[in-house]
């Protein structure tokens, strides 16, 4: 009896040290389980956080990248490498640079010269050589070498092409790019006299008066004057109007459009660089002679056309009003052969007589030609203005302004009765 009542006493012991053994290993398993899920989902929510955080950052720099303004054709290479802009300055082929002609040109000056106006174009250039202005010469009459003997003819740019305007040669080599480094643009004739004209008070006076597009007045003593807007007023420093009678109509202060006010002559006009990138856009590329182009240009001037555009009285020149174009080469070709037109018989008038028929032909046709232009122009532009229904003209008067449903329904109303 004392056997069987000792065996269950040492087998119970045994049963509970095992089930705590078991519930230990449980509970470790379960601690083991916890800790592992807890470092597997905050590695997965790291690793998810900077999924999201890389396709965030991705998505930005699309966006950034999407506003980010490119030249058309530059799209393919980084934006750092990207040269949007040139000048005109001369650049050394070798060593170091000159410190001479280091420093940065603000203003340029470009003038449509023939070598018979050489003495008068030398003055000009001359007066413009002391304020920091680059030089371009566009030679209409192809002559280039005869220019070599001026001290500043090497710094200064040539451009030659036979029987082209200032206004050809502006459009081909004074795209907006290329001279978006210079304040000013002065695109002058040759035939100016600038005695009483400083350049470096001019170019004070219009800044301060915020003039975008301008011109120094004419002294209408000495002057060929086609408009009273630009003759010079002794009274002022500069004006913006005339209060003369112009044809029919009377110019006064409630005048908004030229040639009463907001605009220039054409033989002397200077441009701030912004105006001139919105004038060169308007020259037509097939119409050298540029009439009518002045008449528009207050739509260039960065805001109201009767206060960004004037005429500086105290700087003032004389226009000669000189009929160069048109004679230049053709006198050149009759002063190289004079012993084929003295051996002409049948010509009693000889060479000189030849010189003044073929520069009366020269000059009837380019004044033709101009008179031509000017209703082609006129015509585009009210073609233009008929056709693009989002553009508002700032100086149209209200009353009569069209609504654009209005533009429209005249529009499809013209191309129904059309077909």
């Amino acid at each position: 009896m004392k056997k069987s009542t000792c065996i269950p006493l040492m087998v119970e012991p045994r049963r509970q040290i095992s089930f705590r053994c078991f519930l230990s290993s449980i509970l470790l398993l379960s601690a083991v389980f916890f800790i592992g899920s807890a470092f597997i989902i905050t590695d997965y929510k790291e690793k998810y956080l900077s999924c999201g955080s890389s396709d965030n950052m991705q998505n930005t720099r699309s966006k950034m990248c999407e506003s980010q303004s490119m030249p058309q054709g530059s799209e393919s290479l980084p934006k750092g490498i990207v040269s949007k802009n040139s000048d005109l300055k001369m650049r050394p082929l070798w060593g170091p640079m000159d410190k001479k002609n280091s420093k940065s040109f603000t203003n340029l000056l470009a003038i449509a010269a023939g070598i018979k106006q050489k003495e008068s174009v030398n003055k000009i250039v001359k007066k413009f050589l002391s304020s920091d202005f680059v030089v371009m010469l566009f030679h209409y009459d192809g002559v280039v070498d005869d220019w070599r003997d001026l001290d500043w003819s090497n710094r200064a740019i040539h451009v030659s092409a036979i029987n082209q305007t200032k206004w050809w040669f502006a459009k081909r080599f004074l795209h907006p790019d290329i001279v978006a480094e210079y304040a000013y643009i002065f695109l002058w004739d040759e035939d100016l006299g600038v005695e009483n004209f400083d350049v470096g008070r001019y170019l004070t006076i219009i800044k301060e008066e915020g003039l975008e597009i301008s011109q120094p007045a004419l002294d209408a003593n000495k002057s060929e004057v086609h408009h009273h807007l630009t003759a010079r007023d002794r009274r002022s420093k500069v004006h913006r109007r005339t209060y003369k009678m112009i044809g029919r109509r009377r110019c006064n202060e409630n005048s908004t459009e030229p040639p009463c006010t907001g605009w220039v002559e054409m033989m002397a006009p200077v441009f701030s660089s912004a105006s001139w990138r919105c004038a060169w856009h308007m020259i037509q590329n097939d119409l050298v002679h540029a009439w009518g182009l002045d008449f528009q240009l207050g739509y260039c001037v960065q805001g109201d056309r009767t206060k960004n555009i004037g005429i500086v009285d105290s700087e003032y020149i004389v226009h000669y009003g000189l009929p160069t174009l048109g004679a230049s080469v053709t006198n050149k070709k009759v002063a190289e052969t004079p012993n084929q037109s003295a051996q002409d018989t049948s010509s009693s008038a000889g060479p000189q007589a030849a010189s003044r028929s073929n520069q009366s032909d020269g000059r009837t046709g380019v004044r033709t030609r101009s008179y031509i232009e000017l209703e082609i122009f006129k015509n585009r532009w009210k073609k233009a203005v008929r056709e693009d229904y989002c553009w508002v003209d700032p100086y149209q008067k209200p009353a009569a302004k069209k609504t654009v449903e209005k533009l429209i329904a005249e529009d499809i109303h013209r191309i129904t009765h059309r077909h």
